[in-house]
């Protein structure tokens, strides 16, 4: 069995590309981030920190529709607030843990994992 190597700098780069996708803009377009180094990316760490930012971006847009929902019928400003907060917090937190262990994939609390 041979052991693969992978660049470091290049992990990091790409690691923290696919977690701060969501920092580009709001629209669906930014999930393509991810899902371009997820399948181009052959380094099986980067898959992973690809695959979780991509779960992050749906779980970002569900939980969207539903606080934006909820705001209509009841106090959801609250939640759309704690959502914005964690939208901005938990991809600077998993940017900042890929730079500083690029061989382990961040995982982020509270979220389903579709993928």
């Amino acid at each position: 069995m041979q052991s693969q190597t992978y660049d470091s700098d290049k992990r990091k780069l790409l690691n923290a590309l696919s977690h701060g996708s969501i920092f580009f803009s709001a629209l669906v377009l930014t999930a393509g981030i991810p899902i371009a180094i997820w399948f181009i990316s052959e380094d099986p760490v980067v898959k992973d920190n690809a695959r979780e930012a991509l779960n992050f971006h749906l779980n970002v847009w569900v939980y969207g529709i539903i606080f934006g929902i909820l705001t209509w019928i009841l106090v959801g400003y609250l939640l759309l607030g704690a959502l914005f907060l964690a939208q901005i917090g938990l991809p600077v937190w998993a940017i900042i843990s890929s730079l500083r262990d690029p061989d382990n994939v961040y995982r982020y609390p509270l979220i389903f994992r579709v993928l």
